[in-house]
């Protein structure tokens, strides 16, 4: 009994690993990614920001849809809110504190496929020093070969998620409610499959 269990256990140890040595890595394409946000502002219109510096990888099997190793760092001072004053503002005390967390950062270990071209991908959101268990909806929008420059495979994904600001500590003009706590963040980016 002990020997079959032994013999199970090493059969499922090795094909994971063989299962997760297939998978491809991929980079996002910086130039064709976008991480932006809005949140409301007393109630009269959403703000929008987007950040303009970050990297990030994943690792994908595009025949069995596993996702792992999925990373991705921002860097806070790069917030841009199209007006000077008020990115200033965002990168202070009251928001992103930039000074004291200069970076973002979403890691994940894998992902659950709804259909072909969409799932969820559960991670760890850090902002602030502080990290919470976020879930991104995610969409495949298109999976092929690059058709000029690189010409290597590309993904292109959707992706969403709602987070509460509070959640991290960032309770700046909540009570009050002249900045909203829900802050709408999406992502559409090119991954680069990498040889």
């Amino acid at each position: 009994m002990m020997r079959t269990f032994l013999a199970t256990t090493t059969l499922v140890t090795t094909l994971a690993a063989t299962a997760h040595a297939d998978m491809a890595r991929y980079e996002l394409d910086t130039e064709h990614t976008a991480i932006y946000f809005t949140v409301d502002h007393i109630g009269y219109a959403k703000t929008l920001g987007i950040f303009t510096e970050l990297n990030g990888s994943f690792k994908y099997d595009a025949d069995t849809q596993e996702l792992g190793d999925v990373a991705v760092t921002i860097n806070a001072g790069s917030v841009n809110t199209f007006n000077e004053a008020r990115d200033g503002h965002v990168r202070n005390a009251d928001f992103l504190h930039v000074a004291d967390h200069p970076e973002i950062t979403f890691v994940a270990s894998g992902g659950t496929p709804g259909d072909s071209t969409s799932g969820t991908v559960t991670g760890d959101l850090t902002i602030l020093g502080v990290t919470q268990p976020v879930t991104l909806d995610v969409k495949l929008n298109k999976a092929a070969a690059y058709p000029f420059g690189h010409k290597r495979e590309v993904l292109g994904l959707s992706m969403s998620a709602t987070i509460q600001r509070s959640d991290f500590g960032m309770s700046y003009a909540v009570d009050n409610g002249l900045v909203g706590n829900d802050v709408s963040i999406n992502i559409e980016t090119e991954a680069m499959k990498m040889e």
